[in-house]
């Protein structure tokens, strides 16, 4: 399962582990983000780097003969690395080729989606990832241009984006942002699996260990929020049945009342951080 370093140079690190330092497990789908983890921590000796996604967490750490940890911390979305690196395709600024793939390794890119997913279930993506009220109009308009030519490049779908919108209103930003965000959660596949993840990080925590989730849009802080809640035992069925049958089942507290948010100190030395929400779980 590890393609980063192999498994042969783990299991080193593991022999090597002075047990009073701990260890720290950096999972990532980005071969280059973990590249630049190495280093950072270059002067580190008790850290493995694996290059994979926090949806097979249990499997990697088993790979590892590790069951339990002591905690977790989710940074999840795309990272500030990924959209300045305008190459990547992750931005709906400047030309260049679409991508917005996390891991390079895998074959869905946002040049697939966008000239090649029916116009229907297009318009479904941009509406439910993007929260795009013109979604079926942008749908349309991008189908109509892919049949006269392949979708190849960022600021050809940012200029049909624009002409499929009536209005263009400065206080909601760019109106590409909401259309690229979508795109990237269908290639990253970043939202269906999260609650599952979510249960399975709680499930491999220590007694008092703790989750700790950073979301940077709605769809991820509810997806984190409601299998927190589900994890602390609270039923999510519909009022009117009169039993319980979603299996609710107390593993542990919600430490965050509410989430917690960057500070206006913090928000002005770094705009990206006014969307950050910190969420954290401590295990029974």
């Amino acid at each position: 399962m590890e393609r980063f370093g192999g498994a042969g140079h783990s299991q080193e690190i593991l022999k090597k582990l002075d047990p009073k330092k701990g260890l720290l497990i950096g999972i990532d789908r980005d071969e280059e983000a973990l590249c630049a983890a190495k280093e950072r921590l270059v002067e580190y000796a008790n850290v493995i780097y694996i290059h994979g996604n926090h949806d097979q967490i249990k499997e990697l750490l088993k790979n590892l003969s590790i069951e339990k940890v002591d905690g977790i911390l989710l940074d999840l979305g795309v990272s500030s690395y990924q959209l300045d690196e305008r190459n990547r395709g992750f931005s709906y600024l400047g030309s260049n080729e679409l991508d917005m793939r996390m891991d390079k390794t895998q074959r869905l890119t946002a040049k697939e989606v966008v000239n090649h997913y029916k116009e229907e279930h297009l318009a479904n993506i941009i509406y439910e990832y993007g929260e795009e009220r013109f979604s079926k109009n942008i749908a349309k308009n991008i189908c109509i241009e892919r049949s006269k030519k392949t979708i190849e490049t960022t600021d050809e779908l940012v200029k049909i984006i624009e002409k499929s919108i009536p209005r263009l209103n400065p206080k909601e930003g760019h109106p590409a942002k909401r259309t690229f965000q979508a795109i990237r959660i269908e290639v990253n596949n970043e939202i269906k699996p999260l609650e599952n993840t979510i249960t399975d990080c709680i499930d491999i925590l220590n007694p008092k260990g703790r989750l700790c989730v950073i979301t940077f849009h709605s769809l991820e802080d509810r997806a984190v929020k409601q299998a927190m809640n589900r994890a602390k035992g609270i039923c999510t069925c519909p009022k009117d049945i009169p039993y319980c049958v979603c299996g609710a089942k107390k593993m542990g507290t919600v430490i965050t009342k509410k989430p917690i948010v960057a500070d206006e100190v913090e928000q002005k030395e770094n705009p990206r951080s006014k969307s950050a929400k910190l969420r954290i779980f401590e295990k029974i």
